[in-house]
């Protein structure tokens, strides 16, 4: 009997001990809307981090994320509102633009005179970003100059988009007042230039955009290039920013290189958040099978590597993602 009694014990330390390490844990990234890159980005990984309880061990060809974890990507007004929604406890992570993360952190830049995010912590840089200004070809837009009075969106409040559609502006000595300015998401914005009630809207992010491939297979577009000297200003004053390229074939009827500026996007959580639980999400970020469906997905999955990882990074990174890169040997 007592044999027996032992034994029903033991089965149920076994019972107890399988369900503490498959306990029902959810972890969210707030990402942007569903049409531009972030969304898509942030599915790839919240698939590649989940392992839900019940699942298929990875050894046995199941899911090889957090065992435990279901990951969520939830989309959102962009880079802005994602810090917002962290730093408020609203959600557990985000995809946010470098500058934006920096000037959060440090309560400077766009984010004065609210108070500094001083607990926002990075998880990985992800890729770059580009900023798209896209106009319609009957608009006669070829530069930015050629925006002073025109219907232009700048995007919509809260996004990163709309920060930078700012800064490029003022770079080229236009305001808000010599433009008709809206302020649409992506997709709202691609709708009214089918219209005909839009000339031109901002958009940062990775290429391809779904929204602007979706809209230059139904008309023809002008992806604006940015002239040198604009470029010299706003990469003085902005130190974050850099030279980038939206290259011929990126959208359908792009023949040549467009040159632009680009930022980079990265992931990030607050300094509350488990170190365990970080470590281990950026553990399953950095595996072999992420790796494939990185590769696998959209485009900008396959510039998500360990090489970047730590790229353009301004604030501090979380314990947990700092003692996963320093066991990989690439913290400085």
């Amino acid at each position: 009997m007592r044999r027996v009694a032992l034994a029903a014990l033991g089965l149920w330390l076994v019972i107890c001990t399988a369900g503490a390490a498959q306990e029902a844990r959810s972890f969210r990234i707030a990402t942007a809307g569903t049409f531009g890159t972030y969304f898509p980005i942030g599915g790839l990984i919240a698939n590649a981090i989940s392992a839900p309880p019940g699942s298929r061990p990875c050894e046995d060809g199941g899911a090889c994320g957090v065992p435990g974890l279901t990951a969520t990507a939830i989309t959102t007004n962009g880079s802005v509102a994602n810090v917002e929604l962290v730093a408020e406890g609203q959600l557990e992570s985000a995809f946010v633009q470098s500058d934006v993360a920096t000037w959060a952190h440090s309560g400077t830049g766009i984010w004065a005179p609210r108070p500094p995010v001083e607990g926002l912590r990075a998880i990985a840089n992800l890729y770059p970003e580009s900023m798209h200004v896209v106009a319609s070809a009957d608009s006669g837009i070829t530069s930015l100059g050629d925006l002073v009075g025109k219907r232009v969106s700048l995007d919509e409040p809260g996004s990163g988009t709309l920060v930078e559609a700012e800064i490029i502006l003022r770079a080229v000595g236009i305001t808000q007042a010599d433009v008709s300015a809206q302020f649409l998401k992506i997709e709202d914005a691609a709708a009214a230039m089918r219209a005909g009630t839009l000339d031109a809207f901002f958009f940062s992010g990775g290429y391809p955009a779904k929204a602007i491939t979706e809209l230059a297979e139904d008309m023809e577009i002008t992806l604006v290039p940015f002239d040198e000297d604009a470029t010299e200003v706003i990469l003085v004053e902005h130190e974050f920013l850099a030279y980038d390229v939206i290259p011929a074939g990126a959208y359908p009827g792009l023949t040549d290189d467009i040159w632009t500026i680009g930022v980079n996007a990265q992931w990030v959580t607050l300094a509350n958040q488990s170190e365990d639980l970080i470590y281990e999400i950026t553990r399953a970020l950095w595996n072999s099978t992420t790796r494939r469906l990185l590769d696998g997905g959209h485009e900008k999955g396959a510039l998500i590597t360990t090489e970047t990882a730590l790229d353009g990074v301004g604030i501090p990174l979380h314990p947990g993602a700092e003692r996963f890169y320093g066991e990989i040997g690439i913290l400085n």
